[in-house]
């Protein structure tokens, strides 16, 4: 583990830039980019304008790592290098603690959840990872309902899993998101955090990590999970709210920092010129900024 990092993501001000769209979401934020599918023919040249699009916001000084804390990347961007560096490398440089998104996608949901599809190849991602200089990972699992029986599947899915990539040296991100408009938001919140707690109760004295939760109805609610001595950072997904609403929102909790994808990216162009570019992520990176750490 780099020590470096690791004190950075515990003790930092900032918030994580989710920079970790893939798949099927990659032609989405394409098209949120100004970027639509009639200006690419196939999968290989919609990942170069994706890594372009993400080259654009890295090397912005926007982008900068007095306010953002750490990167989520999608494979392809660790793979692929930024100004002669692989991605993960010129994020070090810059100050900026490098994470991989390593799950495969979500499996359909079924009894009020969504688990992770397998990931055969984990532990060559894993040592990919870790050759690529990545800090930790990250998985997202979706809640939907509040079925305390499968939330508990769920979390204990993320943890076994967990528990691989911190014998491989990482730090995993657990991402166990709540659906925003479920109707029983609160009560799938509650049981959620009681079946974390369970799982990091259970986790040795040098094993870490990081939670990825959805900002909680009720106030400070994962508190004591930010104070656990396991894990390193709570950090909160925007979920579909917009930027101004999960600022909002955000700011009525202690100990949660912002971990935003399309709330932070989504009104950059790729037609806008270099200095509207720079100022619109400025004024994203401000704003989400000011949310993780200036509190109600």
């Amino acid at each position: 583990m780099n020590q470096t990092h690791f004190d950075k993501m515990k003790n930092g001000n900032g918030f994580i830039a989710a920079l970790d769209q893939s798949g099927g979401s990659t032609p989405k934020a394409l098209a949120g980019y100004g970027v639509t599918e009639d200006q690419y023919s196939n999968e290989e040249e919609m990942f170069d304008l994706v890594h372009q699009m993400r080259t654009r916001i890295i090397t912005s000084p926007a982008f900068d790592a007095d306010k953002i804390l750490g990167a989520i990347l999608f494979e392809q961007t660790m793979d692929r290098e930024i100004e002669g560096k692989y991605t993960g490398d010129y994020l070090s440089e810059k100050g900026i603690v490098p994470f991989l998104k390593i799950d495969k996608g979500l499996a359909d949901v079924e009894n009020g959840v969504q688990l992770m599809k397998p990931i055969h190849d984990l532990d060559e991602t894993l040592r990919r990872a870790n050759e690529r200089g990545m800090f930790g990972t990250k998985m997202r699992s979706v809640v939907h309902e509040p079925n305390e029986a499968n939330i508990q599947e769920v979390v204990e899915q993320q943890f076994e899993i967990g528990k691989k990539i911190i014998d491989a040296g990482l730090v995993p991100i657990i991402e166990p998101e709540v659906d925003i408009n479920s109707s029983d938001k609160e009560q799938c919140e509650e049981i959620l955090k009681a079946e974390l707690k369970k799982h990091l109760d259970q986790l040795g004295s040098d094993e870490y990590v990081m939670l990825k939760l959805t900002i909680p109805s009720k106030a400070n609610l994962y508190k004591d999970l930010a104070d656990h001595p396991n894990v390193v950072r709570v950090v909160a997904l925007s979920g579909g709210y917009t930027r101004d609403e999960a600022n909002e929102k955000l700011k009525d909790h202690e100990n949660l920092i912002a971990s935003f994808s399309r709330a932070l990216a989504s009104e950059l162009n790729v037609n806008q010129s270099e200095e509207e570019f720079n100022n619109t992520l400025q004024e994203a990176v401000d704003s989400i900024y000011d949310a993780s750490v200036n509190k109600n």
